[in-house]
């Protein structure tokens, strides 16, 4: 090869974005779908580039999981050096360092009695097993008509079928399968908002008084309700819950994957009501948002029971179980979190988001404002038109996608208060709009 050839730049090839419009699922669309999607090139920081030169400010942190930021040094290091050493290798009958170093990291932050580890390729999957777990502790405790579950209206656990069966039966996502899925029981969410309302509680008691002879275990997401609603209750709420488990023997499954490493101002939003479940599920920014990777942390009690129990085993064991890869970059990302100002820049976001989106409440069509940690939410009367939504905010250079009647954010925590603030800029004037 000359030196005059190898000068020659390759043009990169357009994204096709027609044919992807025709062809290939978006997550909750049509085929083909009724809008085009904005093709990315690259992504950095807090931005987003799109194939047209321009730049997005992300307010989402990709589904809420790049927590650190895109093309973090650290995380994209760990990815380079694991590649040289292993891409992957099959769990059954192997291990490897990534995976034991991650489950050393995972069981000294979580609370004290999650004491083994579960790791799966996905937070729908991290539920899964958390469901199995539940049910397969009763069988081995020769308590077999244990067997459902209690969830929150408004929950969201994922989309696979034993995830969907304790989202909201109602108002959620999977209504079209309700002839398919497993029934379990459902109990009204608590208050949404800074107080603890009694009667919430009653409601689960009354629940558990009539039917802890059946329910193997309690399923919420703490703190914070996500996909269902975005809905924020008191920490007493979690509290209460983890007493009447105790009660009425019954386990507790928190759904943390939303809300785990530091959204929502603690570490975990069960430190904020100083419980710990039986059963956890983390995931989305696990890694930083650079692989799919999740886990089902539980006590001991739990894993020594179904391992002693027939079959002696737990039934599941994914293909992709404990990738080196996702596991190496987990561990940096971990770290990187640890060691950084995380809980100093969610409470700073904290307070930005309160001041800047206070003033929506006076808009007509906005039902509440709410802010938990890095979490921004404007809840609007009436159901918001995506697509024009999401175009407006394309408009003003920033991503943001909002859903049902929800406009919300969830930024990395090193967005700077200019991003920020333009993030927030663009909300006010895309929902005084609508």
């Amino acid at each position: 090869m000359t030196n005059e050839e190898e000068n020659i730049i390759v043009p990169k090839k357009k994204i096709d974005t027609k044919f992807d419009q025709q062809h290939i699922w978006h997550p909750y669309t049509s085929l083909p779908a009724s809008f085009t999607p904005y093709p990315v090139v690259s992504a950095q920081g807090v931005k987003i580039k799109l194939e047209d030169g321009r730049e997005l400010i992300d307010g989402m942190a990709s589904w809420w999981c790049a927590i650190h930021g895109y093309n973090h040094p650290a995380l994209n290091q760990a990815l380079k050096d694991q590649t040289d050493t292993m891409a992957h290798v099959m769990f059954g009958g192997l291990t490897h360092q990534p995976a034991v170093e991650l489950a050393k990291k995972l069981i000294a932050i979580t609370p004290e009695p999650l004491q083994t580890i579960f790791f799966s390729d996905s937070g729908s999957v991290a539920v899964e097993v958390a469901i199995k777990l539940a049910l397969q502790y009763w069988q081995a405790k020769a308590r077999p008509e244990k067997n459902k579950l209690l969830s929150l209206k408004h929950g969201y656990h994922g989309d696979t079928f034993g995830a969907m069966a304790v989202c909201d039966p109602v108002n959620g996502m999977h209504t079209l399968f309700k002839n398919t899925l497993t029934q379990h029981y459902f109990v009204d969410a608590p208050y949404c908002g800074n107080e603890y309302h009694e009667q919430d509680i009653q409601k689960v008691k009354a629940q558990l008084e009539q039917q802890h002879k059946n329910i193997a275990a309690i399923i919420l997401e703490p703190i914070v309700q996500g996909a269902g609603g975005m809905r924020v209750y008191h920490s007493d709420y979690l509290t209460q819950i983890r007493a009447l488990c105790d009660k009425y023997d019954t386990l507790l499954i928190a759904d943390e994957i939303a809300t785990g490493f530091g959204r929502t101002g603690t570490l975990f939003a069960c430190e904020q009501a100083n419980i710990s479940p039986d059963i956890m599920c983390v995931g989305k920014a696990l890694t930083g948002g650079m692989l799919s990777l999740a886990a089902t942390l539980m006590t001991n009690n739990i894993s020594q029971t179904i391992s002693q129990g027939e079959p002696g085993l737990l039934m599941h064991g994914p293909t992709f179980m404990a990738n080196p890869l996702a596991c190496a970059i987990a561990n940096a990302s971990v770290e990187l979190l640890l060691k950084s100002e995380w809980q100093k820049n969610v409470l700073r976001i904290e307070a930005l988001l309160k001041e800047e989106l206070a003033e929506c409440i006076e808009l007509k069509q906005v039902k509440d404002v709410r802010v938990k940690g890095a979490i921004g939410v404007i809840e609007t009367h009436q159901p918001i038109d995506q697509t024009w939504m999401t175009q407006a905010f394309v408009k003003r250079d920033v991503w943001v996608r909002p859903f049902s009647n929800l406009v919300y954010i969830m930024p990395a925590y090193i967005m700077d208060d200019m991003d920020l603030i333009k993030v927030t800029t663009a909300m006010k004037e895309v929902v005084a709009l609508s």
